[in-house]
């Protein structure tokens, strides 16, 4: 697949099984990742593995800061369940450093260039996932667990795995007009 088929037609895939990328194919992941547009060259992002162990680790933590929140049973079992839905997660840390040139919000979109960048890196090699951000982004228990300082942000959890479903390889027409304006 070429770089362009691929960016025409990337889907998020939300059913993920094993395997998960691993070796090489994880590390092309990581360093697709550190391609991302970063300003003033100044890396602000940190990735965070999680896997095997990680993924009930995790769980934990979600299911905590659920019920330390009062959130009905339902909610929290999601919440529990939610880091199961992927053999791995990437966690994405905005890792935000004070500069007179490169403003905190723009590190944060580096970082999220970064995630888009390893999600193209997943698929273009057979894998997918799903960029997921929500509450959880934001809650102080699950910012503490990644070590978040108060300027840092988690700009979201990447699931990545193998597809369960076959996504079409049709490029959808998409309008245009509605998002393209010219000055």
């Amino acid at each position: 697949m070429d770089a362009l088929e691929l960016l025409l037609n990337r889907r998020s895939a939300s059913r993920l099984i094993t395997p998960a990328p691993s070796g090489d194919a994880l590390d092309n992941i990581i360093h697709a990742g550190m391609r991302a547009p970063d300003h003033g060259a100044l890396q602000p992002w940190r990735f965070f593995i999680i896997q095997d162990e990680g993924l009930s680790r995790f769980s934990a933590v979600l299911t905590q800061a659920a019920q330390q929140d009062r959130l009905d049973e339902e909610v929290i079992e999601k919440a529990r369940q939610s880091p199961f839905r992927a053999p791995m997660i990437i966690a994405v840390i905005a890792h935000c450093e004070e500069n007179p040139k490169v403003p905190q919000w723009e590190q944060v979109v580096s970082a999220g260039c970064a995630v888009h960048a390893m999600q193209m890196a997943a698929q273009a090699q057979g894998f997918n996932g799903i960029w997921r951000s929500g509450a959880w982004t934001h809650h102080n228990l699950v910012r503490e667990a990644f070590g978040c300082r108060p300027q840092d942000e988690i700009v979201g959890f990447l699931y990545l795995g193998t597809p369960q479903l076959k996504a079409s390889l049709t490029v959808t027409p998409l309008d245009t007009k509605k998002f393209v304006n010219y000055f």
